[in-house]
């Protein structure tokens, strides 16, 4: 006799996990089990790949403290709700940048003048990872498939996989990831060291989407030049037509330091 510790454990006792039960009211056929929709968001949240540290984030949890906040916001929210009319033109994007880049910030030369331009033109903190996250979340509830990238770890992935010698296997597989995604969320684009091969990627990846009308949902603390220099001025010059109906060049204050402070 089975005991009850070696009876198996369900999460759904109804399904018995299989999502599909049978309708004794419609001949006994097969339908989704009341648990098949809330398994299948799951799924799409794990492969999404959702930083942990943003897996709470929300638009009701988003806190605007400014007025770059407040329109970083509303843009975002303008743009879920045109999304469904959007999703398949030429102009399907969205882009956070900032106002003076952190790349033309640091060629300064003086240190006094590097300090008082970055508390000036200061585009971190201001929760743009936060609204795309957020974004991603909305759209995922709603049924379309997203993938989260961080530009650095990928790109250094990407550069890493080009190297390997195994025929391009872990290369093509990564590239496939990111070209084939139906929307790509890109934080922090451009934060990765600039080099003539990840150059080359950026514009492989953009060009890519580009092409098919696939959306990009960006964010970068570069502003357009630097943001060119980094991508390539053709790379930037398609992903700025997919984004320009969406698209804001913020500055303000790094909320992090100021609600330690």
């Amino acid at each position: 006799m089975e005991s009850m510790q070696d009876a198996p454990r369900y999460k759904c006792s109804l399904c018995q996990d299989n999502e599909w039960i049978v309708d004794p009211k419609h001949n006994w056929q097969a339908i989704p089990c009341s648990c098949a929709e809330k398994n299948r968001l799951q799924r799409r949240l794990k492969n999404a790949l959702i930083p942990e540290e943003f897996t709470e984030a929300k638009f009701e949890n988003y806190q605007v403290i400014s007025q770059i906040q407040k329109r970083l916001k509303e843009t975002a929210i303008h743009y879920l709700r045109n999304f469904p009319q959007i999703q398949g033109s030429t102009q399907n994007s969205l882009g956070f940048i900032a106002e003076v880049g952190e790349t033309q910030i640091k060629r300064l030369p003086d240190l006094t003048q590097r300090a008082e331009m970055t508390e000036k033109y200061n585009s971190f903190g201001l929760g743009k990872t936060h609204l795309q996250m957020a974004m991603a979340k909305h759209l995922l509830h709603k049924g379309h498939a997203v993938l989260c990238i961080s530009d650095v770890t990928f790109m250094h992935d990407l550069a890493q996989a080009k190297r390997i010698s195994d025929g391009g296997t872990e290369f093509y597989r990564l590239l496939g990831a990111v070209t084939e995604a139906p929307i790509l969320i890109w934080d922090d684009l451009g934060k990765s060291k600039h080099t003539e091969t990840k150059e080359e990627l950026y514009y492989w990846i953009i060009n890519d989407r580009y092409k098919a009308r696939k959306p990009i949902i960006f964010s970068s603390n570069e502003d357009d030049l630097t943001l060119s220099e980094k991508l390539g001025d053709a790379a930037y010059s398609r992903l700025y037509s997919m984004a320009k109906d969406y698209f804001v060049r913020g500055k303000g204050v790094d909320y992090r330091v100021s609600h330690r402070l």
